[in-house]
């Protein structure tokens, strides 16, 4: 018996150790009876009963039909935040693990996005890839979500379809008896018990019934976490601040009140954190200041309204409304620079030949007054005749910021000029109608001003001088990297189609070339196609303390230092400039980092609800127009369809591939284009199409399109 049990434990043993030694392979039973002591009955038999004792003690795992790897419980644990996808999959995102590590929904013990979870990896590919189980869930998520109201006698399900989550969440029907069907409401879930296919719910807020236009706009925001309004608190800390500005601090700042001062804005802007002053100096030179309204004055580090702007990062700009980062009072009263009113900032101050060439520059606290508000179109009217107010101003920062413009791209700034396209809405938020934003000379007058003082503050801010010697100081950036090799080798190889070829490899060599080649396609049917494919083979711009220059810009040093009153990044470089210019040390770059990292965050979430709000108004536009044929040109390609956009409008929607009924047809990634099995034919980006719309769904902000008959 006790040899019996010897023999038994040798066996136990050594499937142990291989399970350990390739814990990644799958084995069969044969295999491992075979290597452990024998494969005939009786050895599989004893086999198979040791497997079920090592499956119950999850030392071993059963995958697939009759193969064993080992499990979960033997291998290192990681703590890492979940990324769930509308699939149900997830991507865990570990710190010290490179990539995230995909869990298959089977796996993901009903992870939720933002939940932090222990996990294993359970498989790694020859390519590194891991994939991983989630063994349990640490810390729920306490992100709130919306979702719409479906409801029966006992029970609420609030379905929640979004560009991350499609799961149903439960609330007792009993508890909220003036929910309707079809609400927009916001949740958050309390729990989700073992072997339930909802979580369990409360509810936070109903925002109102679908369609309507506020409910819809603040059901976008909250499914980004953003916020759609102040706290109490904030609004009341903002109300107790003064807007006098008393006798010690007009002495402690320069006064440009009797020069020469606009502000040039869009002419439904409500705040203006940004004037220029102009007066002449001498023949052929001119000092021209770059007024920044000063936030930081007004905003004190980790004060209430600083916590909340910290928070919030940026404000959101959603078809119908601005979510301000700073409260009303701030921003559209005490910091915005309002014509006849006194106003503190934060300036800088330029003397400029006629090449506009920085003769001498000052930065430093200001108090102005600004003589006028232009409007851009009235800005561009007085450029373009010479007539009107301050005609003879406007005109001599017009022809500078034209010099200015050349010079930078004579430097190899990259050119890109896609028109943004904004809607036209009634008195309850519904689309009329679609219009293109131009930007014209007077966008450019201001954009070259702005360009000019965030760069001189980088270059300011990244270095003091000591001894002779330049020595670096820790600085907030705004940085863009150069292209991706891979992207522009794709670039490269589409534009190709065409008859266009891109010599260039790296550095400015790539934006002199892509600004060739955009100038050579300006009204060609490719022209729209080929931008897209330009703009993705860039890299997205960020702030990092870790200076890498502004390759779209061509700048070695750049940061946001003209719009602290919508950019939270701005306040930091307001009051960095601030402690240099006073002499400060070297300000601490762990702190600035997370600042960053937290700032490149929710410009993300900014932007995509920003653009989410565009769909919905999109998707409201065609809504009533599916009788109409409209010509577009194909803007994207995947597996599963086409992606179409109106040429009238820039309006985006979705060809499904089985609504091409003449072949078969499937993606060619490689050449990327849509290709039919029998026929041959080919669908590629830039194509010119005429579709009609076949189906909206405001709820999921889709459009279908079907070809016109």
């Amino acid at each position: 018996m006790a040899k019996k049990q010897h023999i038994r434990n040798d066996r136990r043993s050594t499937i142990l150790q291989l399970l350990k030694e390739f814990p990644n392979n799958k084995f069969s039973i044969k295999h491992l009876a075979s290597a452990s002591g024998g494969n005939d009955r009786q050895g599989r038999r004893e086999t198979m009963a040791i497997l079920d004792e090592l499956v119950a003690e999850g030392t071993a795992m059963l995958v697939g039909r009759d193969k064993y790897r080992l499990g979960c419980r033997m291998r290192p644990r990681y703590e890492g935040i979940a990324d769930r996808t509308a699939s149900g999959a997830v991507y865990v995102r570990v710190e010290g693990i490179e990539n995230d590590i995909f869990v298959h929904s089977g796996n993901a013990l009903n992870a939720l996005d933002g939940d932090r979870v222990e996990l294993s990896i359970i498989h790694t590919s020859k390519n590194g890839e891991h994939e991983g189980e989630i063994l349990a869930i640490l810390e729920r998520s306490s992100r709130n979500y919306v979702g719409v109201a479906e409801i029966d006698r006992s029970a609420i399900f609030v379905c929640c379809q979004t560009h991350r989550t499609a799961i149903d969440i439960y609330l007792p029907r009993k508890a909220h008896p003036d929910v309707e069907p079809g609400d927009k409401l916001l949740v958050r879930i309390k729990e989700w018990p073992e072997g339930s296919k909802s979580p369990i719910g409360e509810l936070v807020e109903n925002l109102g019934p679908s369609g309507d236009n506020d409910a819809e706009m603040h059901a976008i925001l909250a499914e980004y976490d953003l916020p759609y309004r102040f706290e109490k608190e904030v609004e009341e800390a903002a109300a107790a601040i003064s807007d006098r500005i008393d006798d010690q601090e007009l002495a402690a700042r320069r006064d440009f009140r009797e020069v020469t001062t606009f502000t040039i804005d869009p002419a439904d802007a409500k705040d203006f954190d940004d004037a220029l002053s102009i007066r002449k100096i001498s023949e052929g030179l001119w000092e021209v200041g770059v007024h920044i309204a000063d936030v930081s004055h007004y905003v004190t580090p980790d004060s209430v309204i600083d916590r909340e702007a910290r928070e919030r990062g940026t404000s959101v700009y959603l078809v119908d409304r601005t979510v301000p980062m700073l409260p009303e009072r701030l921003c559209n009263e005490i910091c915005s620079l309002r014509p006849g009113e006194e106003k503190c900032c934060f300036s800088a101050l330029f003397t400029l030949n006629d090449e506009a060439e920085v003769q001498e520059q000052w930065l430093g606290r200001t108090v102005i007054r600004s003589d006028h508000r232009f409007a851009y179109e009235e800005a561009q009217q007085i450029i373009e005749s010479g007539e009107g107010p301050y005609a003879e101003e406007i005109s001599i920062l017009h022809r500078l910021a034209q010099k200015m413009r050349r010079e930078r791209f004579r430097h190899g700034a990259v050119a890109f000029n896609r028109e943004e396209m904004k809607f036209r809405l009634d008195e309850k938020g519904r689309p009329l109608g679609v219009y293109a934003k131009v930007q014209q000379e007077a966008n450019q007058l201001i954009e070259e001003f702005m360009l000019l003082a965030n760069r001189r503050v980088a270059e300011f801010c990244a270095h003091s001088i000591k001894n002779g010697r330049r020595v670096p100081r820790t600085m907030v950036y705004r940085v863009h990297d150069n292209p991706s090799p891979e992207k522009l080798e794709r670039f490269r190889s589409f534009i190709l189609r065409f008859g266009h070829y891109f010599k260039a490899q790296k550095g400015r060599a790539v934006a002199k070339e892509m600004n060739k080649l955009l100038q050579g396609i300006a009204g060609r049917p490719e022209e729209n196609a080929v931008q897209i494919l330009a703009v993705r083979s860039m890299a997205k711009a960020e702030y990092s303390t870790n200076n890498i220059g502004h390759y779209g810009l061509a700048f070695p040093f750049y940061t946001h230092f003209t719009s602290p009153i919508r950019r939270y990044p701005d306040v930091l470089v307001h009051r960095l400039l601030a402690h240099y210019l006073a002499g400060g040390h070297s300000a601490d770059r762990r702190s600035l980092d997370e600042l960053c990292d937290h700032a490149n965050e929710r410009e993300i979430l900014a932007s995509e609800a920003e653009r989410a709000s565009i769909k919905y108004k999109a998707v409201e536009f065609l809504a009533d127009k599916k009788e109409r044929n409209f010509e577009g040109r194909i803007s994207g390609l995947t597996e599963w369809g086409i992606y179409v956009e109106l040429e009238e409008t820039h309006i985006e929607g979705l060809l499904h591939l089985r609504e091409l009924q003449d072949d078969f047809y499937h993606f060619d990634e490689e050449r990327y284009e849509i290709r039919g099995h029998s026929t041959g034919k080919r669908y590629t980006l830039g194509d010119r199409l005429t579709v009609r719309v076949k189906n909206t769904d405001l709820h999921r902000r889709i459009i279908d399109f079907e070809l016109a008959k």
